[in-house]
């Protein structure tokens, strides 16, 4: 791979999106790395600038001028990320972009750091695409069972925290578990409906909920994120036409997405071989009953439950859980700069 900064170089770096959930995030993460910074600039939206965070002042991010910075991490939405990521990368910075404005740009790599960093070698627009939450959970744990009998094709099931929706999201299940947890009484002595909680930001409401309809439709049916599943699996495992097929579900869950994963190989893959590979994958955790509480605040995601399928030839089935707010965007971001370093 191409190193695009000496090992050990001091980076000016910018956060984009700063106040959010995410960016917050990769805040804490750069200092929790010790990433080699010689500056540090954030920014957000005119509403949060002039505020202050660790001594660092909060800079407009759409009048912004962000010459003199190497790297721009990116993460307040597609537009934010389609209006302003080739300003930054124009006056030279690097821009890793945690949205899905880039993702589908064939000149826009889109990398999991312990997947496919050689990637960073042609970066053509000067912006990273970051896949999207549920995507990079999958990834450090399909890479080495697809290396070792080539992956054919994957039926997921998703089980997705609301932090994915971001601050909003948040706040929505929080705020309806207290309704919820208000009117429990009246609800089990058969109370009416409207005593339930309003649908907010989903279809249905989420408290003590699953929503199987995760934002907008195609006309396939599929909805973006099950979308986003199989075109940036396509992508970063480099299996054009891969045969995904993805059921998306938001469940009432804070942070940490989990996927059920049933796939087939070209080749036989023995349950044993499977978990030694796994095993030694790096950023993959083997877990007897990987789940949402485990994952949080930790780098790895975790997999388990991994057994023969034998509904097709050569069939593995699996559950991996990540937490979607740091492998799933913000540390991958860094891990991205930290290869860029070498």
């Amino acid at each position: 791979m191409v190193q695009r900064f000496a090992p050990g170089q001091k980076l000016n770096v910018g956060i984009v999106g700063a106040t959010g959930v995410v960016g917050s995030t990769m805040l804490a993460i750069l200092k929790e790395r010790h990433f080699p910074l010689a500056s540090l600039r954030l920014f957000a939206s005119a509403r949060s600038a002039g505020k202050v965070i660790d001594g660092v002042t909060i800079e407009d991010a759409a009048s912004a001028d962000f010459s003199g910075l190497d790297i721009v991490l990116f993460s307040a939405g597609g537009s934010t990320s389609k209006a302003l990521a080739p300003k930054a990368a124009a006056v030279g910075a690097i821009v890793i972009d945690n949205s899905s404005a880039w993702r589908s740009d064939p000149d826009v790599p889109l990398v999991v750091a312990e997947v496919n960093p050689h990637a960073l070698d042609h970066l053509p627009k000067g912006i990273v695409a970051n896949p999207n939450c549920t995507t990079m959970a999958a990834m450090p744990v399909l890479k080495p069972l697809h290396d070792e009998a080539g992956l054919k094709a994957i039926v997921a099931s998703t089980y997705q925290a609301v932090s994915g929706g971001g601050l909003e999201g948040i706040d929505v299940l929080a705020r309806q578990i207290d309704h919820v947890g208000t009117r429990a009484r009246e609800l089990a002595e058969g109370g009416h409906d409207d005593l339930l909680p309003a649908p907010e930001k989903w279809a249905v409401p989420i408290a003590h909920n699953v929503v199987p309809l995760n934002y907008v439709l195609g006309d396939d049916g599929y909805t973006e994120e099950e979308t986003k599943l199989r075109d940036e699996s396509r992508k970063i495992l480099e299996i054009p036409g891969l045969p995904v097929s993805g059921t998306c579900v938001r469940v009432p869950v804070f942070t940490g997405h989990s996927l059920s994963l049933n796939l087939s190989f070209e080749r036989p893959i023995s349950v044993a071989r499977a978990l030694e590979l796994l095993s030694q994958a790096p950023g993959v955790v083997i877990s007897a009953v990987p789940n949402p509480l485990e994952a949080t605040g930790k780098d790895p995601v975790f997999v388990g439950r991994v057994r023969q399928d034998p509904t097709v030839a050569n069939g593995l089935a699996l559950f991996v859980v990540g937490d979607n707010l740091r492998k799933g965007a913000a540390l991958n971001a860094v891990q991205i700069a930290e290869a860029l370093l070498g």
